[in-house]
């Protein structure tokens, strides 16, 4: 029993301290348990989670992706204008995904047949891709939204939000790929032991290809819902989500080093940070000390990862 104690994955222990969370905020403001502040919650963790589960592929392949918050602000901008200029919602959402896949497959083949490494590329394209949304708008909001865009994300389904339908969607299809499929296997074994996997014939200029599109198209998905959401689209939106896609994936158990990480993880530790932000607003905590709290906690489920690791290889 001890033993499996000692075992216990990391994304368990926060969905712990996601429950002791609530509990504690449940005692400490009269406003958390409200059907309008649930409801608010599963809106909020429902475009971060779907941006931390694109995130989640690349990190599994022992790569990163820092990128997604800027791919989200200009494919959100380039939704916001085509559909302010007349273009049909279908061909608006076709198009914006198709450009978050061109994106994703630039840093890719940039990552891939180049040889640079992901984070100077994404790194880059952070900067680059925020600065095409500033210049694509004039630095100005988008407005002109269709009201069936913006019911998107107001609209409930049994009084389920529709944003966490649609993010629970894609997180079960993520999820079936990752654990039922050759791609997902081919993930995790590129992510593992990238020379190993080649020598067994994996693919890993393909795998890398699928792996950072889905990202790219992940967060694109992300910026078209926050102009539902918004009934705008904003240059500046989806600012620093990277670092919290980031965060959700490795507080829900993903390694940096590749190999390993899980869709429902990644949930749990969107849901984490998404619950402390709530937290802090509903009690009046300052803000700066939620980014303290959050960097914290980064550190510390890190730190009983490396240990539960160093048991496992007898260290």
């Amino acid at each position: 029993m001890a033993g499996l104690r000692r075992h216990l994955p990391v994304e368990t222990y926060v969905a712990g301290l996601v429950l002791v969370t609530w509990a504690a905020l449940a005692v400490l403001s009269p406003y958390f348990w409200t059907s309008d502040n649930i409801t608010n919650i599963l809106r909020q963790v429902s475009i971060a989670a779907i941006v931390a589960f694109g995130e989640l592929f690349t990190i599994i392949l022992a790569g990163i992706d820092l990128s997604v918050g800027s791919v989200a602000g200009l494919t959100g901008i380039a939704f916001a204008m085509m559909l302010s200029g007349g273009m049909p919602i279908v061909a608006a959402t076709l198009l914006a995904l198709l450009l978050g896949f061109v994106i994703g497959a630039a840093n890719a083949l940039a990552t891939d047949r180049l040889g640079i490494p992901p984070f100077i590329v994404t790194l880059a394209g952070l900067q680059a891709f925020r600065g095409l949304a500033l210049l694509l708008s004039g630095g100005m909001t988008i407005a002109g939204i269709p009201d069936p865009v913006s019911e998107v994300a107001n609209a409930s389904v049994l009084r389920v939000p529709m944003l966490f339908i649609i993010m629970i969607v894609i997180g079960l299809g993520s999820h079936i790929m990752l654990r039922y499929t050759r791609l997902g296997r081919y993930m995790y074994a590129i992510g593992s032991n990238i020379e190993s996997a080649r020598r067994v014939g994996i693919n890993v200029t393909v795998v890398t290809l699928a792996a950072y599109s889905l990202s790219s198209v992940f967060a694109a998905t992300g910026g078209m819902l926050l102009v539902s959401r918004l009934s705008m689209g904003t240059p500046t939106a989806a600012t620093g989500y990277e670092l919290e896609a980031i965060a959700a994936v490795v507080v829900g158990g993903g390694s940096l080093f590749g190999g390993r990480g899980t869709i429902l993880g990644c949930l749990i530790g969107a849901l984490l940070f998404t619950t402390i932000g709530n937290g802090a607003n509903l009690l009046g905590v300052d803000p700066f000390w939620e980014m303290v709290v959050e960097g914290v906690l980064i550190a510390v489920v890190v730190y009983i990862d490396n240990i539960q690791k160093r048991r496992r290889i007898g260290l």
